[in-house]
């Protein structure tokens, strides 16, 4: 099974950040190299929705021009699914529109048992990737 490496300074960003963007869902981007996540960059939920994401054009061209001038790749996508489970939904199916992306999905719940856990969409499979959380400076 594949892996995704999170640095766990950046592994509570994302919760806090679903935790913030209650009662609706959160979005943003992953840059690192390879499966290793080395910064988030959270982005507007344009529709304000708890079930549904999606990020302006203008601002996700933002997000890639600031990944690329840091030198990172895209290396996921993340998202909340505020009132159920972490798992991919027919709508997030529907709109994997970067395939070689790992498809994070965050749940802001005390009580979750994998608070954030990661996909890639394989044909018309999901796989679940391990979330690697390690302790690394991000600084």
């Amino acid at each position: 099974m594949a892996s995704l490496t999170l640095p766990r300074a950046l592994y509570r960003a994302l919760v806090e950040e679903a935790r913030r963007s209650l009662p609706n869902e959160c979005c943003g981007l992953l840059g690192g190299h390879g499966q290793a996540v080395k910064e988030i960059l959270p982005a507007a939920n344009v529709l304000a929705s708890p079930t549904a994401f999606e990020i302006a054009p203008r601002e996700l061209f933002e997000l890639m021009r600031r990944l690329r001038n840091k030198q990172l790749d895209l290396v996921g996508i993340f998202h909340s699914h505020p009132a159920g489970d972490n798992t991919p939904s027919a709508r997030d199916r529907e709109r994997t529109y970067y395939p070689e992306a790992a498809y994070v999905i965050v749940s802001p719940a005390p009580e979750a048992p994998r608070p954030v856990r990661a996909f890639r969409l394989r044909g018309e499979e999901w796989e679940e990737w391990d979330v690697e959380v390690v302790d690394l400076d991000v600084s």
